[in-house]
């Protein structure tokens, strides 16, 4: 495997890992939770967890497109073995 592979192979890990904390950081969609945590259902509070979500929810698709465009990548590279 040639450098180029390697560095693939680095930012596919990194782009894994960034997925993973990306959806363990995005609340679930479950009702009710606040009553057992103790939060209170506020407007403001419901408008900040809405536009976190939007943007974890946006981040996620976006590193999702980039996961399967490198595993893409690593798997022509190596179909046609130019990884060595």
């Amino acid at each position: 495997m040639n450098a180029f592979g390697y560095i693939l192979g680095i930012l596919l890990a990194l782009v894994s890992i960034a997925i993973i904390v990306i959806i363990i950081l995005q609340e679930g969609n479950q009702q009710g939770l606040g009553v057992v945590t103790g939060a209170a259902d506020s407007y403001f509070s419901k408008n900040k967890a809405r536009s976190i979500d939007a943007f974890l929810s946006r981040w996620t698709k976006v590193f999702a497109a980039v996961f399967v465009a490198f595993v893409i990548a690593l798997n022509t590279l190596s179909y046609f073995g130019l990884l060595g």
